[in-house]
């Protein structure tokens, strides 16, 4: 579904435990460019754990994630890059790492999740996703529901890596917390 079609379509009233579901996914997701902001753009581009990934890297990493999982399996539509696309296959044991600048990846994380925020504005959580995930190993998403639990879980557990990768940069900790949750 296209953006434009997405905001055609009448938005959807969420059940209090969906809306929450959701309040988390964007807590989730700003706590990602919480941990990240202020970050000198050489400290984006440098890798200090031994799989060798980049806070650039895998902020574009979910990006990634949610552009596959929210447009891609959640709205049905077509995420192959086009024929002539010169593309890495995906390559799920290399590390994540980019050229890109810290603006254009911010700019690509805030674009997509936009786009996947219309997508979920006008889709109930119980509706069955439109596209498939395409891995044949792995069980479809029953629901849309399970995407964005699964992205909460995703989103989380790179938090989780991006708060050892700003420490071991330039020390800095503490930083990603839900406002609640910061100690006065």
């Amino acid at each position: 579904m296209t953006e434009a079609a997405a905001q055609d379509r009448e938005t959807v009233r969420h059940p209090a435990e969906d809306q929450m579901l959701l309040d988390f996914l964007t807590a989730q997701r700003a706590a990602a460019l919480d941990i990240v902001a202020g970050l000198s753009e050489d400290a984006w581009h440098r890798s200090v754990v031994p799989s060798g990934w980049t806070p650039a890297g895998l902020v574009e990493h979910l990006s990634g994630a949610h552009f596959h999982w929210f447009i891609g399996v959640v709205a049905g539509e077509d995420t192959s890059p086009p024929p002539d696309a010169d593309v890495e296959p995906y390559d799920p044991l290399a590390p994540f790492v980019t050229d890109w600048s810290s603006a254009d990846i911010i700019a690509e994380f805030r674009e997509i999740c936009a786009r996947s925020d219309a997508i979920l504005a006008v889709t109930p959580l119980s509706a069955a996703p439109r596209g498939k995930h395409g891995d044949p190993q792995v069980t479809e998403p029953p629901n849309v529901r399970w995407v964005v639990l699964h992205m909460i879980e995703e989103i989380a557990r790179h938090c989780g890596h991006l708060d050892i990768g700003r420490e071991l940069l330039d020390g800095t900790t503490r930083l990603g917390q839900k406002r609640s949750e910061r100690p006065a």
